[in-house]
Formats: structure tokens, C-alpha cells, sequence
């Protein structure tokens, strides 16, 4: 997602969902870090840094109530993308046990 004066919605009005995923798939660096189907330390460690840099960028013109939204809005998105990879794994896993 290229940096951009128009602002995009958070949310797709018609099905209530986010749009960030759909945001993140225009990450270049997200794209080529993906697309072998394995993530590196080097891939995680440069995302990190990227994390790193625009949470720098954007906290300090946050006043305190609103740093406090933001900051519960980030938490609720990492527990929304930890569960849904873990929904996804675990809908990808066999449902048959090994009998052996």
C-alpha cells in the first residue's frame, strides 16, 4: 500500500469486515516475503523494523486518549490475525487420527 493524501476505510461498509488484509496483499515487502511459502528470520526481522518505524512515525502526534484507542486497536488486530492463522491451521489439519 503505497502512502497515499486519500484516506482508506478500515472496514468494507457492506459486509462489516476489515480491509486491512486486503490492504496488506499490496505490500510489496509482504508479497515477496510471502511468496516461497516460508518466512525467514531475515523477512520477520526486516518487517519488524518497518513495525518499528511507522509505529515511531504515528505515536508521538497521538494525544494520550487517542493513543490509548489506538493502542487497544492493535491489540485487538494481532489477536484477530493470531486467530484467525490458528482457524486457518486448524482447518487445514486432517480430522482423522492416526491409529497406529
Amino acid at each position: 500500500m503505497a502512502d497515499s493524501p486519500a484516506r482508506q476505510s478500515w472496514l468494507d461498509d457492506k459486509s462489516a469486515t476489515t480491509l486491512i488484509d486486503d490492504y496488506t496483499q499490496k505490500l510489496v515487502t509482504f508479497m515477496e516475503a510471502i511468496s516461497d511459502g516460508h518466512v525467514d528470520d531475515a523477512e520477520l526481522a526486516a518487517q519488524e523494523q518497518r513495525l518499528v518505524a511507522r509505529m515511531k512515525e504515528v505515536e508521538p502526534s497521538l494525544n494520550d486518549a487517542l493513543h490509548d484507542k489506538v493502542t487497544r486497536l492493535l491489540c485487538e488486530l494481532s489477536a484477530f490475525n493470531v486467530m484467525q492463522t490458528l482457524h486457518s491451521l486448524q482447518a487445514s489439519r486432517p480430522q482423522t487420527k492416526f491409529q497406529g
